[in-house]
């Protein structure tokens, strides 16, 4: 059986670029990388899915509505938790894709992070795994067997992702160019890649050869 592969780019929006709430540095560098690898999909006629964050103003791992800190370690819902800036605000210009992106190639776009009660750091759960995104239902209805993966942040969505396309069986590749981390701690983004490579994904250069950590 043929194997049938889709391209998942993570949470490409204005938030996570510099100027935004929740800026990851050179997290702009990522879209030209983007671009080129979805329209090698685009043309081989293999789905391009786009997820985004899309909170609601009283999400409750905002740091403003938590009454902390920002940048700190808390506990919501019964899982840690790190507050963060308030980002990617349902219907903001902050929570819409980067204005680079070739959006003329996607066939789907996935909204998480919508459960005020729960942050969604992965692109087919929340982080304590009691719901789905419809993600993973959808690539089953297309006849993907294979995800191609990068966005932001390295250490965060990209991660979160990545580790539940394998537990899910998904063969996974991820595109070391097109990935950048908030590294809240220095190092976070390759230790994240590390743990994504010895969980079984495969780390790939935007031209599909095997890559490096970055």
């Amino acid at each position: 059986m043929k194997t049938q592969q889709a391209l998942l780019l993570i949470d490409l929006q204005n938030d996570f670029c510099p100027g935004g709430a929740l800026a990851v540095e050179e997290g702009d560098a990522v879209i030209a990388v983007a671009n080129q690898v979805a329209m090698r999909f685009h043309q081989r006629g293999q789905p391009v899915v786009a997820t985004l964050d899309w909170h609601p103003h009283h999400h409750g791992s905002f740091a403003s509505n938590a009454g902390e800190v920002p940048w700190t370690m808390g506990e919501l819902d019964g899982l840690p938790q790190v507050w963060w800036p308030d980002h990617c605000v349902q219907g903001s210009k902050g929570a819409e894709l980067h204005p680079e992106l070739n959006r003329s190639v996607l066939v789907k776009q996935i909204y998480k992070g919508t459960d005020p009660r729960t942050d969604s750091y992965s692109a087919f759960f929340d982080n304590g795994q009691r719901s789905q995104t419809g993600l993973d239902s959808w690539l089953k209805s297309q006849g993907v067997t294979a995800l191609t993966v990068m966005g932001l942040a390295t250490d965060y969505c990209v991660k979160y992702s990545v580790l539940d396309a394998l537990r899910l069986g998904y063969r996974v590749s991820v595109v070391v160019a097109g990935c950048r981390g908030v590294n809240l701690e220095a190092g976070d983004g390759e230790r994240a890649l590390a743990e994504m490579a010895a969980s079984g994904a495969l780390l790939i250069n935007a031209d599909g050869a095997e890559g490096t950590l970055r």
